[in-house]
């Protein structure tokens, strides 16, 4: 039996692989992909100790951690379900279980797409899904970013002072969000809105030059230079349903100390309850989650030692 098993490969859940290496706890990380989430970044300009670094760079930069601190990381592998037994919990996997006195699940929340053509070719090539982390990148330019609620609104706020034009461009007749937040994003001069429009493409070669919409029947191309996909996200906690406690959005529920309504269980990064989606933030939330598992065994094996 494992000491942790880490469910996830992003920033949150290698975090935690490595400090439970670097204790000498027993850990294996399962996830379907190693850093998946990371390659969509078109630059980090917010993450402590980098001026700027891409996400790629990152991801093998904490790949290559992870192999040097001998981390057993398996990937492809699709979480099936959790049971509880004796000493601790067992994950099922689709051809194999594996056994851990403590679970750290760091799966992340996967964006929702618009399933357009040049969404997936141009992706960190001027589109991206993190407009907040991302939209320093976009300095001086003409940007679209796309969505109806409160995350849409709150990325063009963001990039207000960094990009030259902002163009929300929502589905819906307005906006799901706040009466203050639509009325302080809307009161700059360089944030326009489109409404009602349906996206239809985004165009560009080597990266983004254009988006293509039909508003009232009508096709037209808007010319920007990057694009902040903010249709909100999916927590990957699907498999979790009936084992914790999650919020009515999927995300799961944690305390100021990343512990789950289960003992022994406990959660990081963009599949908690936090809902922030930054790298930075992930990163303290996995480090959190690892040394409170270790705090939780030490306290365990000091009560049986009584």
């Amino acid at each position: 039996m494992y000491d942790v098993i880490v469910l996830g490969g992003g920033v949150a859940g290698q975090t935690a692989a490595l400090y439970a290496a670097i204790k000498k706890m027993s850990v294996i990380l399962l996830t379907k992909k190693l850093g998946e989430h990371l390659r969509e970044s078109i630059g980090i300009l917010n993450y402590p100790g980098m001026l700027e670094i891409d996400g790629l760079t990152l991801s093998t930069r904490m790949k290559e951690q992870l192999r040097s601190n001998n981390v057993t990381a398996l990937e492809d592998e699709e979480i099936k379900r959790i049971v509880r037994v004796e000493g601790g919990f067992q994950v099922y996997l689709e051809n194999n279980t594996y056994d851990g006195a403590t679970l750290i699940i760091a799966t992340g929340a996967s964006a929702r797409k618009l399933d357009v053509p040049g969404e997936d070719r141009l992706l960190a090539k001027g589109i991206t899904y993190r407009g907040i982390c991302d939209a320093p990148l976009f300095q001086d330019r003409d940007i679209a970013v796309i969505g109806e609620g409160s995350a849409a609104l709150e990325a063009a706020h963001s990039a207000r002072k960094i990009a030259r034009n902002i163009f929300i461009i929502s589905r819906e007749k307005g906006f799901n969000a706040p009466d203050r937040l639509i009325e302080k994003t809307l009161t700059y001069s360089n944030i326009k809105v489109i409404t009602e429009a349906e996206i239809l493409e985004i165009h560009g070669n080597d990266y983004v030059e254009s988006v293509g919409y039909k508003r009232f029947g009508v096709i037209r191309k808007l010319p920007v230079r990057g694009v902040l996909i903010e249709r909100g996200h999916k927590p990957n906690t699907d498999f979790l349903k009936g084992f914790l406690e999650l919020d009515d959005a999927g995300y799961v529920m944690i305390d100021y100390k990343t512990k789950t309504s289960v003992e022994g269980v406990y959660a990081a990064g963009d599949c908690t309850c936090a809902r922030e989606y930054q790298y930075a933030i992930a990163a303290g939330q996995g480090c959190t989650a690892l040394l409170k598992a270790s705090r939780y065994l030490a306290n365990r094996k000091t009560l049986k030692d009584v």
